[in-house]
């Protein structure tokens, strides 16, 4: 599958010099189709770096789309699709329980996002984590974590423009790598 993105918008005329306009973006609950979706989008190796270091199985991302179906339905928010102002699929932004009992915010909710490379650097992983903090705002969440692998950098840019604070660093308990956990006071 081939991506292309238009050029960013122009800025305006009443916009701070060196900043951009945040791009259009929708968000939608996943449906089956995008566990095929998300599979192609994410079948670069670079996309995976810091999720494992290779693509997963199709299998991987029907349970997961199935999952966050379940979650938007029983909690008002998930990982959802992330959609392009010509309504492409970009990959996934959102938030969920957080998934382990063993390190992290046991019992927390986790924003996360992964998008495709082609849309990388064009603002639009801050712009549908913008949106997925209003409707955790709207659900009564009270604070939201992004956890993180060190090195993952672009990551964690995305955390501070959100207004996250750098609250852990940690080793990751199944990979030995430094981790980091940011968090937002909803």
């Amino acid at each position: 599958m081939t991506l292309s993105f238009p050029a960013p918008p122009s800025p305006r005329p009443d916009q701070e010099p060196g900043t951009r306009p945040a791009p259009v973006v929708g968000l939608r609950v996943p449906t089956e189709e995008d566990a095929h979706v998300w599979h192609a989008l994410f079948a670069d190796p670079e996309v995976m770096r810091f999720h494992g270091g290779r693509p997963a199985e199709l299998s991987v991302y029907q349970e997961l789309t199935a999952r966050q179906r379940r979650h938007d339905a029983e909690l008002g928010y998930c990982f959802w699709t992330v959609l392009d102002a010509e309504g492409r699929a970009l990959g996934f932004t959102g938030a969920q329980p957080w998934a382990h009992q063993d390190f992290g915010p046991v019992g927390g909710v986790e924003i996360g996002w992964r998008l495709a490379r082609p849309a990388w650097g064009r603002g639009h992983a801050t712009a549908a984590a913008r949106i997925t903090l209003e409707r955790l705002r709207a659900a009564g969440v009270p604070v939201v974590h992004a956890v993180l692998k060190s090195e993952n950098l672009r990551s964690a840019q995305v955390a501070r423009r959100l207004g996250m604070t750098l609250a852990e660093e940690f080793v990751l308990p199944r990979t030995g790598e430094a981790g980091q956990r940011f968090e937002l006071l909803l």
